[in-house]
């Protein structure tokens, strides 16, 4: 069933509207008393991995409705301005829809949605906040949760069939997030990131769908056969990530494959100048550890990420601690 979440009118007699669509058991009990997932993205223009997510989600519940026990709410475009003209942010107000939680329903365009979408999220017994990277980086599946809800989170993100589960430190910009806006509500919101803006990774997408279900038959949302979900790497020490960043600007050409095991000291791209033909900088691993994200659009700036490293210590901690479950 597709509903309307929020509409206001624009100039030269448009008008914008958020939608979900509302996925439900034809017959049962009466809809406050069933578990609710909210499938939530597009709130970045240019990110678009969660277009295919949602997709695929109604399509396997369309296929098999009798299995579905509970509530899905899917919400593939939250910014839908963003999506349409592929603009990170709000097109003619230059607004991240992501700094503008919990909105007001008393105030601008940008606020009375902000404030109308999260009016219809709650009550949600999870939501997944699905994003990409933007055009410059390439991401393994992961979760990032904020530290002040970890206890409640880290549980649902194990159910969720991703590679790597990073607790972030609060910092202010957080407040204004759909996620963190949730989050303090009530509603567990897990914020996924993968793969990279304006792209669709199948693999990726198919991977965090997997979980999705998995996670809706542990709510007995779903009645389903599920696939049993991967271990992620759990990183909460700051100390585990280690970034790299270009000292000079020029064209990244990387040496090595996304998600790669390194060594300390190996090389991970040159920065060249096509001009005169050299190679302006070398850039080598500060650790032994894992690529977990990789520059993916070459042109660099000084100080331009152009990846992010795990340390082996937690990735090999990681693999321990898999070992001995499998053999439980």
């Amino acid at each position: 069933m597709i509903k309307t979440v929020a509409s206001v009118r624009l100039p030269v007699d448009e008008t914008l509207t958020v939608r979900k669509n509302r996925l439900q058991p034809e017959k049962g009990a009466a809809a406050g008393k069933k578990k609710r997932v909210s499938i939530v993205t597009g709130i970045h223009g240019d990110e678009l991995e969660g277009q295919y997510v949602c997709f695929e989600v109604a399509k396997r519940i369309r296929e098999h409705k009798e299995l579905l026990t509970g509530i899905v709410d899917i919400y593939p475009a939250m910014n839908p301005l963003g999506i349409d003209s592929i603009t990170r942010g709000i097109p003619a107000f230059d607004l991240d829809m992501n700094r503008l939680f919990p909105g007001n329903r008393e105030g601008d365009m940008t606020e009375y949605m902000a404030a109308k979408i999260i009016e219809d999220i709650k009550g949600s017994d999870v939501c997944f906040d699905i994003h990409a990277s933007n055009i410059f980086l390439t991401e393994i599946p992961q979760i990032r949760i904020n530290e002040l809800h970890k206890e409640k989170l880290i549980p649902l993100a194990k159910l969720a069939n991703v590679d790597f589960i990073w607790v972030h430190g609060a910092s202010t910009v957080l407040e204004s997030t759909l996620a963190h806006s949730l989050n303090s509500s009530g509603v567990p919101t897990l914020v996924v990131e993968m793969g990279v803006g304006m792209r669709i990774t199948r693999s990726y997408c198919d991977q965090l769908v997997d979980g999705i279900f998995h996670l809706m038959a542990q709510l007995g949302i779903w009645q389903g056969e599920t696939k049993e979900p991967r271990t992620p790497i759990l990183s909460q020490d700051p100390e585990d990530v280690s970034y790299l960043n270009a000292a000079t600007s020029g064209i990244f050409v990387p040496h090595v494959k996304h998600w790669e095991e390194l060594e300390k000291g190996a090389l991970i791209g040159w920065i060249i100048d096509p001009l005169r033909g050299e190679v302006l900088d070398e850039i080598l691993s500060p650790v032994n550890g894992i690529l977990f994200t990789i520059r993916e659009y070459p042109v660099v700036d000084a100080g331009s990420l152009v990846g992010r490293l795990l340390r082996r210590e937690t990735y090999e901690r990681h693999k321990e601690e898999a070992r001995k479950g499998s053999d439980l």
